[in-house]
């Protein structure tokens, strides 16, 4: 008796726990950003399934977790560049897999695809861009040789479910040799900068000097132009003042006798109307009166 209620228990026990394990193995949860690939007996199922609690069927199916987030891998690579200088590069990617494609890419490629597609692809499009650019175009047009690698190795890992969502290029290294050639080149350029840039500033120095002297002596030819106009205009009163003071030529007739004389003065009409005495030096002796009233002509007789 006793022996038949211990089986019982053992047997409740154990369909108990077969129980609770099948009901554990039906349920299945997928975490945020992974998708959950459904195989069952070893066969990969089209549909996937997505963030949250799911059911499944006990012992025969198996969900394999696929990472969809952002994720990123650095790699190191090694080429060759337009005029043949040895390119060591280093770049990082920034990737994630399409949730769409995660039951394929689990198929074809397995949850290394990283390692499997991605990485080679790198290699790949780092060495086919970086020999189209000579060494100098590699650092003087790096973001467009970035952009261009990018676009490159998008497009070769996309067919796998595979997309690109940043490429950076870490650092591009050359030869010891390069880049002694690259300072050289810089000291060279810097100096026939600073070169252009003192004989700019003598031509800028002698166009204001130039400049100085024409102004200087735009302001002397002034100074002299007004100077000239004012002896000018200052010999043209002198000259209209001695005008007004000469008695006009057809009006004086003047002439002078030895030995004592008179002197007579005619009015405008040629008449005789005074006339005074003079002796022979010249000194008046009689009174001249009118004489100047009348514009008169004065003659010595």
């Amino acid at each position: 008796m006793k022996n038949n209620k211990l089986r019982n228990g053992i047997i409740i026990g154990s369909v108990v726990l077969l129980a609770l394990i099948a009901g554990t193995s039906a349920v299945t949860v997928v975490p945020a950003g992974h998708t959950g690939v459904i195989v069952t007996m070893g066969k990969v199922s089209d549909r996937v399934l997505s963030e949250g609690m799911h059911l499944k069927v006990p012992f025969a199916q198996q969900i394999v977790m696929m990472n969809n987030k952002i994720q990123k891998t650095e790699i190191d690579s090694n080429g060759v560049s337009k005029d043949l200088q040895t390119v060591s590069s280093g770049v990082a990617i920034n990737y994630h897999i399409n949730k769409d494609d995660s039951a394929k890419i689990y198929q074809s490629i397995g949850e290394g695809y990283a390692d499997t597609v991605l990485q080679p692809a790198i290699q790949e499009s780092m060495k086919a861009i970086t020999a189209q650019y000579t060494a100098e175009e590699l650092i003087t047009k790096r973001s467009a040789v970035g952009e261009e690698i990018g676009a490159t190795l998008a497009e070769k890992v996309q067919e796998y479910g595979i997309l690109i969502d940043k490429f950076n290029i870490i650092n591009f290294d050359f030869s010891e040799e390069f880049n002694a050639a690259i300072e050289q080149k810089q000291v060279a350029e810097q100096n026939k900068l600073r070169a252009e840039t003192e004989k700019e500033q003598k031509v800028i120095e002698a166009q204001a000097d130039a400049e100085q002297k024409v102004i200087a002596a735009k302001a002397e030819a002034d100074a002299i132009r007004q100077k000239a106009e004012a002896e000018a205009e200052a010999n043209e009163k002198i000259n209209a003042e001695r005008k007004r003071s000469e008695v006009p030529a057809d009006r004086k007739v003047e002439r002078r006798i030895p030995q004592c004389g008179f002197l007579g003065f005619l009015d405008s009409g040629g008449r005789f109307f005074r006339q005074s005495r003079f002796d022979t030096a010249g000194r008046k002796r009689g009174r001249i009166t009118a004489a100047a009233e009348h514009h008169c002509f004065a003659v010595f007789a």
